[in-house]
Formats: structure tokens, C-alpha cells, sequence
């Protein structure tokens, strides 16, 4: 599974909220599976009353993951109450280690 990178806005009305549950959601992820490094990060200013965060996942070993594709496929879902906390849309991102 390559890295995945997936930002989005929060209110900052609604953040405290939305950190739990999507710190929650990683904490089940890495659950079930060790290998799997999750991070919730932000941009230190706010605008317009909006945070962008940005969530990180990356396997410590691909190879330990059979079923990388579907979890992917879940990770690029997302926890679907998290929708009604987002403001814009979910942005995915996909990185993969450079070949030199």
C-alpha cells in the first residue's frame, strides 16, 4: 500500500469532536493492523473559523499485509459520521518512495 495523505477543513466549533472520533477510528485501524502507522496532523492557523487537517497512513511493512487493497479502499472512505464534520470535500492524496 503506498502512503496516503488525505486532508480536509473542520470548524473550529466542531473540532474537539471530530479529533475524537477520527483519533478513535485510527486506534481501530492500528488494531487491526500493527503494521499500519496512522497520524492526525494540522496547519497551526485557522481561517475563517476552518482548521485543515490532515490525516497519514503508512504500512511499516506492506509485504505483512494481505488484504492492503481493501484496506485502503477503507482508509480512502473514511468513518462516515466524520462527513457531517467535514466542511468541503475529502481530499485524497497518494505518494509512493522514490525510485532513484
Amino acid at each position: 500500500m503506498p502512503e496516503l495523505f488525505i486532508y480536509y477543513r473542520v470548524s473550529v466549533r466542531n473540532a474537539n469532536e471530530a479529533r475524537s472520533m477520527v483519533l478513535e477510528w485510527q486506534r481501530e485501524l492500528g488494531a487491526g493492523y500493527p503494521a499500519l502507522h496512522c497520524r492526525l496532523l494540522m496547519r497551526p492557523e485557522e481561517r475563517e473559523g476552518l482548521q485543515t487537517w490532515m490525516e497519514t497512513y503508512a504500512l511499516a511493512d506492506p509485504g505483512q499485509c494481505a488484504d492492503a487493497d481493501s484496506l485502503r479502499q477503507r482508509i480512502e472512505r473514511g468513518p462516515a459520521a466524520l462527513q457531517s464534520w467535514i466542511v468541503g470535500e475529502r481530499h485524497v492524496e497518494v505518494f509512493v518512495p522514490c525510485a532513484w
